[in-house]
């Protein structure tokens, strides 16, 4: 099957399913209320039957455009018909929610509870969402747009680009703009000063 056609087809078995193909590849966008069912639809028909499992992630789309927006895709493959398959679904990043997969993908278990600690989206019934990467009381979901990455702020930073950047440089070349490492705000943009 195509990958035109694999799209084609769970679109018709979905209702709001969108395919796209792009190099040779098919993603097929579902709405949030259709994602268990899409799953077990991607697994279960004989022309799909993507039955293995490979990953489940998220990554934040927030623009301008679409404030507070994160996508949540999951690929898998199927052994019989040798063919590839991705899902994604849109969720807020406040208070996202989705059925968990794994009751569809035992193996989703793991990368719902990743998705969970770095992105806050919450999957509904799954056995076990409990934090697995992050240390105790960490505080906040660290792969979203909108999370400060403090520790840069406390140290140097060593990624000096041009002369006079590096508390390192001896040189006596003269002193530029000092910049701020990525990620980290200006003063009085975050923290008790704000």
């Amino acid at each position: 099957m195509s990958p035109d056609e694999l799209g084609t087809r769970l679109a018709t078995l979905i209702d709001g399913a969108e395919p796209s193909v792009s190099f040779t590849q098919v993603s097929v966008d579902v709405p949030v209320d259709k994602w268990h069912e899409a799953a077990q639809v991607a697994r279960d028909d004989d022309a799909i039957a993507c039955s293995f499992f490979d990953w489940l992630s998220a990554y934040d789309v927030s623009t301008e455009e679409r404030p507070g927006t994160l996508a949540v895709v999951l690929h898998a493959w199927s052994i019989t018909h040798r063919h590839h398959l991705r899902l994604r679904t849109f969720v807020p990043s406040k208070d996202g929610r989705l059925p968990t997969l794994s009751d569809v993908w035992p193996g989703a278990n793991w990368h719902e509870r990743e998705t969970y600690e770095m992105f806050g989206i919450v999957f509904e019934g799954h056995p076990n969402l409990v934090p697995l990467l992050l240390p105790d009381g960490f505080e906040g979901h660290p792969l979203r747009k909108d999370f400060v990455l403090a520790s840069r702020v406390a140290k140097a930073w060593p990624g000096a680009k041009e002369p006079g950047e590096s508390d390192h440089d001896t040189g006596g070349s003269p002193g530029r703009r000092r910049m701020l490492p990525p990620g980290v705000p200006e003063a009085g943009e975050w923290g008790p000063d704000r």
